[in-house]
C-alpha cells in the first residue's frame, strides 16, 4: 500500500516536471514568433537593416530567402531556437522571479549575435558599420524578448515550486 502512494507521487512529479518543460518549450517558441513578428515589422517600416530572414543567412539557400517566404520561414526557425534558448535561461536564472535579470539576458543575446556570431551572419554588417536606427531597434527588440522570455519562465518556476510545493526537476 505504501509502496503503491510512493509510486504514485513520483508518477506525479515526473508528470508535473514535464508540463513545467511542456510551459517552458512553449513560451520559447511563442515568445520568439511574436518578437519576430515585431522585428519584421520593424524591417518592413525600415527601422532596421535585417529581418527575421538573418537566420537563414548561413545557409546557401535559393534566393527566396531574401524574400517575404524567406521572412516567415526565419520567423518559425527564430520560434525554434528560442526554445532551446528559453530552456538555457530556465536553467541559469529561473529562480530569479524578477523582470531584470531577462532583460539582461535579452541584451546578452543581442551582444552575440551581433558581436560574437557576426562572421556567421553575411548579410550582417558588423556593429561598427551598422546604422544606429537598427542598433538601438534590434537591441531594444532583443531586450524585451529577453524580459519576456525571462520573466514567463521565472513566473511559472515561481508559481510551480513556492505556490503548489512542486518540485521541478532539471
Amino acid at each position: 500500500m505504501s509502496e503503491d502512494k510512493n509510486n504514485q507521487k513520483e508518477q506525479e512529479q515526473k508528470e508535473e516536471s514535464n508540463s513545467f518543460h511542456g510551459m517552458v518549450a512553449m513560451i520559447g517558441f511563442f515568445g520568439g514568433v511574436f518578437w519576430s513578428i515585431i522585428g519584421y515589422l520593424s524591417f518592413t517600416l525600415n527601422f532596421i537593416r535585417v529581418g527575421p530572414a538573418l537566420i537563414l543567412m548561413p545557409w546557401a539557400l535559393p534566393d527566396w530567402k531574401n524574400g517575404w517566404l524567406g521572412q516567415l520561414v526565419g520567423i518559425i526557425a527564430i520560434g525554434v531556437v528560442s526554445i532551446g534558448v528559453a530552456f538555457i535561461y530556465r536553467l541559469i536564472l529561473a529562480k530569479i522571479n524578477k523582470l531584470w535579470p531577462g532583460a539582461v539576458f535579452g541584451f546578452v543575446l543581442w551582444a552575440l549575435v551581433f558581436g560574437l556570431f557576426n562572421p556567421m551572419f553575411p548579410g550582417l554588417k558588423p556593429l561598427t558599420q551598422l546604422d544606429i536606427n537598427t542598433i538601438i531597434t534590434s537591441l531594444c527588440l532583443y531586450i524585451l524578448y529577453g524580459a519576456f522570455i525571462g520573466y514567463s519562465v521565472a513566473y511559472e518556476y515561481h508559481e510551480r515550486t513556492v505556490h503548489e510545493g512542486e518540485s521541478i526537476q532539471s
